[in-house]
């Protein structure tokens, strides 16, 4: 580790968290959650073979997923297979190939966002497909792409210069001890390589975010101190700091091994907000950045509708979710035969859009009356009503004094709102976990 490091604590007296949530609010808050989550993402699915045609007026991301990885982390559910090349390189041409449907179809996008599994176990097919895709959909402005700290370092990722606007980098943490619990130390180095890479690899991309997890066992006071001074003086232009979400499908023998105990996460947190809202602006509960209106990682709170290129790729259009075949060979053969990849949908009613949008507005901090009567025709304060109430007796909410229309999220609403996302991506992750169950080794070929 480059020598410019040191054990001085920086200290941002500008801002102190305020976060006085009691316990007992925090596990009924989970429970709730953990209640309509079940609720509204059981796998009651119906059959499904194409994508709608887009509506005009509305604007919409594309997400691209790439599920390869070289190793499997112990903690991580997302949908991924082991790294093949072959089977990887025919992945990207069925990819690109249903960009085209996607065109066919009518979309553009003014957004781009790719996410894995591991998006750079080949940075040249990558880097072909990004081009293809802003080709095709010449309103993109923006690309957004993940990454771990062993392929940032490699010579090919400089491929990626100039064609993706924001890298964001899987450190989990700068912490050797956490790293050998959680595996990564062999995979990935050690934390003093992974801030070296870093810092080699900072001025390819306009936007650099490290990527950091708090709420593991055995991470004090000091360990996370550490990972956000560390992460500070790289100077990143964002960091992201996730809750560790524990779901039912990881593995039972790391359950114990990884997660800090539940009543930690009060004060982990309010360390965070602590000493990085006295350097970058925050985005979300989680998210950091030097500017206010710069792009992160929770796409989904800019762009209410997105469609999902990919094996496993989520799209939400209108009022359905659309889930492509988690089956690499089912959906190689779907785009051979000149079909999306598209297999499940679910439709939600208008409460549930409602609820997940306040969920959304809760976790970005940009909830507002007036969305609520532009997109649903609803008064926000009584059509979610036991909803408003709760957050207003946790001191989660208060109004704008300066806009009626606009509600400012509280130092006790951000804890709310990173519990809220939590509960939801855990619940994401189970999905997925579901949808990955019945699939045999040749799904993955």
């Amino acid at each position: 580790m480059t020598a410019s490091i040191s054990e001085r604590h920086l200290n941002f007296d500008a801002y102190k968290a305020d976060i006085t949530l009691p316990q007992w609010s925090i596990g009924a808050m989970e429970r709730i959650m953990g209640f309509y989550v079940g609720q509204n993402l059981k796998l009651d699915t119906q059959g499904a073979d194409a994508m709608p045609a887009p509506q005009p007026g509305k604007k919409y991301m594309l997400y691209a997923h790439i599920p390869f990885c070289h190793t499997l982390c112990n903690f991580c559910t997302f949908h991924r297979f082991i790294f093949k090349e072959d089977k990887a390189r025919q992945y990207f041409i069925s990819l690109r190939k249903e960009m085209e449907m996607a065109k066919a179809l009518g979309y553009d996008f003014e957004s781009m966002y790719i996410g894995g599994g591991t998006t750079t176990v080949l940075e040249d097919e990558l880097a072909r497909t990004i081009e293809h895709a802003k080709n095709l959909f010449p309103s993109i402005k923006e690309v957004s792409c993940e990454t771990d700290p062993q392929h940032l370092g490699d010579e090919p990722i400089k491929q990626l210069k100039g064609l993706v606007d924001r890298m964001s980098v899987g450190v989990q943490s700068f912490d050797d001890g956490i790293l050998t619990m959680t595996d990564r130390i062999e995979k990935f180095g050690s934390g003093a390589e992974t801030f070296d890479k870093i810092a080699a690899a900072k001025e390819l991309f306009p936007i650099l975010n490290v990527d950091l997890i708090f709420g593991f066992r055995g991470q004090n006071e000091e360990v996370i101190q550490r990972d956000l001074e560390l992460a500070s003086q790289l100077k990143p232009r964002q960091i992201t700091t996730y809750p560790l979400m524990i779901t039912h499908q990881t593995r039972k023998s790391m359950k114990g091994k990884l997660a800090a105990p539940q009543s930690d996460m009060v004060r982990q947190y309010s360390q965070i907000l602590t000493s990085l809202n006295g350097q970058y602006n925050q985005l979300s509960a989680w998210a950091f950045g030097e500017a206010k209106n710069e792009g992160f990682d929770e796409y989904v709170i800019d762009y209410d509708e997105y469609l999902g290129v990919g094996s496993g790729s989520f799209s939400f259009l209108d009022d359905t979710l659309y889930v492509n075949s988690f089956s690499l060979r089912d959906y190689n053969q779907k785009i051979a035969q000149d079909r999306m990849g598209v297999s499940q949908k679910k439709t939600y009613n208008k409460k549930a859009i409602m609820q997940y949008r306040f969920l959304l507005g809760m976790f970005s901090g940009r909830l507002s009356r007036r969305y609520f009567k532009e997109q649903f025709g609803v008064n926000l304060d009584t059509a979610l009503f036991k909803e408003m109430m709760s957050m207003r007796a946790l001191g989660a909410l208060k109004n704008d004094p300066n806009d009626p229309e606009q509600l400012i999220v509280t130092d006790n609403g951000k804890m709310m709102g990173l519990l809220m996302m939590k509960e939801f991506y855990s619940g994401m992750d189970n999905v997925r976990a579901q949808l990955r169950k019945g699939l045999s080794a040749k799904d993955g070929v």
